[in-house]
């Protein structure tokens, strides 16, 4: 699962059978089942265009992508939301981040062991109530995301909902650009050995990411002084 993480953070449009041969050899043959299904417990799909939406969960209701062609010129214009796998030394757990498109803030974000809806409210709510509300809020289309209660929030705040075309995580691409460099930065530097540490090390990366780490995108300023201002 370690190896399918670093694969899919550098190419994600790699499916399940371009997977299976990346990671298969001569020497060490691996099932194409096993991909799949590790895959499907990691929460991969690969980035590419499909023919056809698949049906949302019962009760879930999909919204269009509103973000096309916007100038993004303002803090609390765009909000956006993913999960990502997260490997430790043993074991995996899953992370949740709030980010503000402008500026590239990381307003909240939340651990589970669980891709159970939870923990992406615990991350919206805390971002709502700590920095205010946006104008539009982006997801995808994961059944997290169109679930009632994590979309009852953003309904009662008058929020405008847009959610990334199916199959199109770059749709979403400032989130994208995240797990990258908190993976490369840290999450692969340091074998975390439980929860416990690995919460305390984000929470020290987080913090650095936010209000010391200059982007070359923000004219070599940090996200903090583009969206604290």
């Amino acid at each position: 699962m370690a190896r399918i993480d670093k694969f899919f953070t550098d190419r994600p449009e790699l499916g399940v059978r371009r997977m299976h041969q990346e990671l298969t050899s001569v020497d060490k043959p691996l099932n194409v089942k096993r991909i799949r299904r590790l895959m499907r417990l990691m929460g991969l799909e690969a980035v590419y265009p499909k023919p056809n939406l698949s049906k949302p969960m019962e009760g879930h209701q999909i919204y269009p992508y509103l973000l096309r062609n916007i100038s993004i010129e303002a803090r609390n214009h765009v909000w956006s939301t993913d999960i990502t796998y997260i490997p430790m030394a043993t074991g995996f757990l899953y992370l949740c981040a709030v980010i503000d498109w402008y500026s590239r803030f990381v307003l909240s974000w939340r651990l589970s062991n669980t891709l159970l809806v939870d923990f992406c409210i615990d991350a919206l709510q805390e971002a709502l109530d700590r920095w205010g509300k946006p104008r539009i809020f982006n997801t995808d289309q994961g059944s997290q995301f169109t679930s009632p209660r994590f979309l009852a929030p953003l309904k009662a705040a008058e929020i405008q909902i847009s959610m990334d075309s199916k199959g199109r995580a770059l749709d979403n691409i400032f989130v994208e650009r995240l797990w990258r460099t908190v993976k490369y930065e840290h999450v692969y530097l340091h074998a975390y050995s439980d929860g416990l540490t690995l919460h305390r090390g984000l929470t020290k990366y987080f913090e650095m990411y936010n209000y010391q780490r200059k982007h070359q995108s923000l004219d070599y300023q940090t996200p903090a002084q583009w969206y604290i201002r």
